[in-house]
């Protein structure tokens, strides 16, 4: 029997994008169950949450900051919990989840069973994980850090300043032949996000950014066009790297290199799911090759070259500069979020096709994306320390 303000299962997860779509999978398990579903997070109202927790929830799945405001607020209590998951446990369990996980977890009840899933483990996190847990089972899928065997790895050493020129190109070839039909470009920062997306959009590329400063509906636009196929390009900061699923990705671009080696397996695996292959490429600076030296050595992969298109500097010369802020497709229904959408449907009607440019390849010659081969290789050296990790952001 459910108890008011309570639920039995609970499931943390780093992001409401995550969160949102675990608990849209949890209400397809349990079509024919009698089991109610729950999920909350931050960047929308709370009254609606806190009167849909009134006769408590079978399953509850949460933000940490969202959660712990409904606690505060008297909306929900933790001492019921039976089960508790958290996925994307090495990201949960580091410096910016630490916290208020540690308050969580000293709410829910000593009797109970723990459940943690994850991609990645480092060994300093599974060591912080076992104030949560006792005596675990380890189950293993398959090796720590593995990345997709059907994803061909490449590299390109470039200059920072010639990155954006290289993407927009490579992109302009790419979804004018269908070599690529949807692709995600991670950046390091948020607004070196939306600045991707100016150029790509003025450019003549249907694109949208995802990050942490967008608002809600922001950030559900810009998933739900890119799922939808309307927005091929969805350029995202971390956030989209942990479990978002999103069917047919061709390709993933790493227009900055994580600082955090783990990363790079998260980033790369949102493509060649459920048997496809992939594309992953990566853009690396001068300041980045150390960064690349960690990738190489948690992966056990040396990606291959990726060359520069011909007379690239000659094309990169005529691209048109950026588009002005606001102008990506997360804003185009922004009627009450400034004039970013009005912006937005004034430059695609400027740029209602991707412009081609014949001379830019996207696959090296005598190169398939779709063989299904690991690039193999000796894995390079390791930069002494590493930087702290910076959690996504859960809203």
């Amino acid at each position: 029997m459910l108890q008011k303000r309570a639920c039995r299962m609970l499931v943390l997860s780093p992001t409401r994008e995550l969160a949102a779509q675990i608990a849209d999978n949890m209400r397809g398990y349990a079509r024919f169950l009698n089991l109610s579903v729950q999920c909350v997070f931050g960047g929308v109202p709370i009254p609606k949450q806190i009167k849909n927790l009134v006769n408590g929830c079978d399953v509850m799945v949460a933000t940490p900051g969202r959660l712990i405001d409904l606690v505060e607020q008297k909306a929900l209590k933790l001492d019921h919990v039976e089960i508790f998951v958290l996925d994307e446990a090495d990201q949960m369990m580091d410096l910016g989840f630490i916290k208020p996980l540690t308050r969580i977890a000293n709410m829910l009840p000593k009797q109970r069973q723990s459940l943690f899933f994850s991609a990645t483990m480092p060994n300093e996190i599974a060591r912080l994980g076992e104030k949560f847990i006792t005596n675990p089972v380890k189950v293993e899928v398959a090796p720590q850090s593995t990345t997709a065997e059907r994803v061909d790895q490449f590299v390109t050493y470039i200059e920072q300043k010639e990155k954006q020129a290289l993407l927009t190109l490579t992109l302009q070839k790419g979804l004018s032949t269908s070599e690529i039909e949807s692709c995600l470009v991670f950046t390091r920062t948020k607004h070196g996000a939306d600045k991707v997306v100016r150029h790509l959009v003025a450019a003549g590329i249907e694109a949208a950014a995802i990050h942490g400063n967008k608002t809600q509906a922001q950030r559900t636009r810009a998933l739900d066009g890119f799922r939808a196929g309307r927005t091929p390009v969805l350029v995202a900061t971390d956030i989209a790297a942990r479990g978002i699923d999103v069917p047919g990705v061709s390709a993933v671009f790493n227009f900055e290199l994580p600082n955090v080696p783990e990363q790079y397996v998260h980033r790369i695996g949102r493509t060649a799911r459920a048997g496809r292959s992939g594309l992953a490429i990566s853009f690396c600076a001068p300041d980045e090759k150390a960064y690349l030296r960690d990738i190489r050595r948690l992966t056990g992969v040396d990606p291959d070259p990726f060359p520069l298109p011909k007379d690239f500097v000659a094309q990169a010369a005529r691209l048109p500069k950026p588009a002005r802020k606001g102008t990506g497709a997360e804003h185009s229904d922004d009627s009450h979020d400034g004039e970013g959408g009005s912006r937005n449907r004034r430059q695609r009607g400027r740029n209602p096709t991707t412009r081609r440019n014949p001379d830019v390849k996207v696959s090296p010659a005598g190169k398939s994306r779709g063989d299904g081969q690991r690039r193999g290789g000796k894995p390079g050296g390791r930069r002494g320390g590493r930087p702290q990790r910076r959690a996504a952001e859960n809203g």
